[in-house]
């Protein structure tokens, strides 16, 4: 099996070498192509406005000066043209990706990619406990329980141009209760905040930061599996027509 690694943190970002490591206990054919730059957020862009370099890091190991997609992109159609690869990895993020924040996300932007090539795609994520924790942020969880989950998820029966969405919680992985398949779940609440400072010339600068005081993790979702210890699991696909609103503006038209 041929495997495609790829991240929205980096090509030199900690959870990939773990991600490479879990890769490694599967197969022993691994592509890396990832962004040369952290671009959490990025979602799924797609650079336009610039040429995009490409930088070779060793066998059959690269960074691209853009977006996840793109390098996704350019692993599929330049990079491994001639033998695509099997399944693509995303991750292992650093930090979570759960309910409607998967729209911002360039780890699920990746995995997204792959499956509209039609190749099997999970993106991963490791939830951490508190903010600013860089790159201290633990993996332990992800490294312990990331192969047993991907093997099962390879063999699963999911159909074509979906994605598996994995995101594990910030735990000892002796306290994780197991795996739950989960909904994309819904924050209740605005997480967003806007955070302000001053430059030295007296500037006003801004940061956007998440916080998730307050926030209700309704049963059955994605939230609820993390805050209940579990690994959450949830099936994801790029369809993004509202079935139920189409009789109504059918008949409006």
């Amino acid at each position: 099996m041929r495997i495609l690694l790829t991240n929205d943190d980096g090509v030199h970002a900690p959870g990939l070498h773990v991600l490479e490591k879990i890769a490694r206990t599967i197969s022993d054919d691994i592509w890396i192509v990832a962004p040369s730059e952290e671009q959490s957020g990025a979602g799924h862009s797609l650079t336009l406005t610039r040429p995009l370099r490409i930088r070779k890091h060793g066998e059959q190991h690269f960074s691209v000066t853009g977006t996840p997609t793109d390098s996704v992109m350019m692993a599929i159609s330049n990079l491994m043209k001639d033998c695509p690869p099997d399944l693509v990895l995303s991750g292992v993020n650093r930090g979570a990706n759960l309910a409607e924040h998967v729209t911002y996300s360039g780890t699920v932007a990746a995995a997204m990619e792959g499956a509209i090539s039609g190749i099997p795609s999970i993106a991963l994520s490791q939830v951490y406990s508190k903010e600013g924790m860089a790159d201290e942020v633990p993996f332990g969880c992800a490294e312990a329980w990331g192969e047993r989950v991907i093997r099962k998820l390879i063999d699963a029966p999911l159909g074509n141009r979906k994605l598996i969405n994995v995101n594990f919680p910030a735990i000892e992985p002796d306290a994780v209760k197991g795996v739950r398949v989960a909904r994309q779940g819904f924050h209740d609440v605005d997480m967003t905040k806007v955070i302000k400072g001053t430059d030295p010339r007296g500037y006003s600068y801004y940061w956007f930061g998440m916080d998730t005081a307050g926030a209700q993790a309704p049963h059955g979702t994605d939230l609820a599996a993390i805050r209940e210890n579990y690994i959450s699991v949830t099936p994801l696909h790029f369809d993004l027509t509202h079935d139920g609103s189409m009789a109504a503006l059918e008949d409006i038209f």
